[in-house]
């Protein structure tokens, strides 16, 4: 990826957070030439397996599979391996599910893509959600202002092997400082200025999102929603290619990715 050009496609992230695969192939149908990938979640996961991972592989998209696994190490271990063979770029487990989880899972993964010859997915760790607040962790017990938390369960994430992790774009600044500038950040609760920011309680323009030092930015409703998808998208890009050129944390991002063969968790 790069800085400008292809790579300010290359940074957006549309959310297809559908529930009717056949919508979801006429949106990703329309957005492929604008945007780099797609998220895929839960809901159109359950209703449309793998195959619309493979839909959009056909379209010639890449495809965040975003199904944040938290179980026991060897069961999240063994559907990381599954995700990496469908050939997905980037998929997500839970960091709070815990050293042992993810450090198994970063190892399993390696050791498929090695054996079978598969690209390397870039795995992250989910830190706290962006539709959370500090009131919420306090209501879980946890210590500490959601910064704090978030930084804490970054370090943990790549310390057990994994490429970045998923995080509101407000931490990114703490998170570079903890973690470095290798370290892959990926941030939904983007809204363009002047959109609500629904039941994100932590958001961000995308230009904005740019300028702290974000690699990857994740926008649903604001796209799929619009009465004119890829002019929402190209309006998306536009504004992240301003946050490109103005941002004061300028992060290179050429070079070997995550998710290739070859690559370790070195941006």
């Amino acid at each position: 990826m790069t800085s400008g050009g292809s790579g300010v496609k290359e940074r957006l992230i549309v959310a297809l957070d559908l529930a009717d695969p056949e919508k979801a192939r006429s949106l990703a149908t329309l957005l492929a030439p604008e945007v780099g990938m797609f998220k895929v979640g839960k809901q159109l996961f359950v209703n449309a397996g793998p195959d619309i991972v493979r839909m959009i592989h056909d379209l010639g998209g890449e495809v965040f599979l975003d199904l944040k696994f938290h179980d026991i190490p060897n069961t999240v271990a063994a559907a990381a391996v599954e995700a990496a063979r469908l050939g997905v770029k980037l998929f997500n487990v839970h960091a709070s599910g815990g050293r042992e989880m993810m450090r198994q899972t970063a190892a399993a993964v390696e050791e498929a893509c090695a054996a079978e010859s598969l690209r390397r997915p870039a795995v992250l760790g989910v830190t706290v959600l962006t539709s959370l607040d500090g009131a919420d962790l306090e209501a879980q017990g946890i210590q500490g202002d959601v910064p704090a938390h978030v930084v804490r369960l970054a370090r943990m994430t790549r310390e057990t092997g994994l490429a970045g992790v998923v995080c509101s774009a407000q931490e990114v600044r703490d998170i570079r400082r903890a973690c470095g500038d290798a370290f892959l950040l990926v941030t939904p609760g983007i809204r363009p200025a002047g959109q609500q920011a629904g039941d994100q309680k932590r958001v961000m323009t995308p230009g904005d999102a740019v300028r702290a030092g974000i690699d990857y930015i994740v926008v649903g409703r604001p796209i799929t929603g619009a009465d004119d998808p890829p002019a929402a998208a190209r309006s998306g890009m536009a504004d992240v290619r301003l946050g490109t050129h103005g941002r004061s944390h300028h992060r290179r991002i050429t070079g070997r990715h995550p998710s290739r063969q070859d690559g370790h968790p070195d941006g």
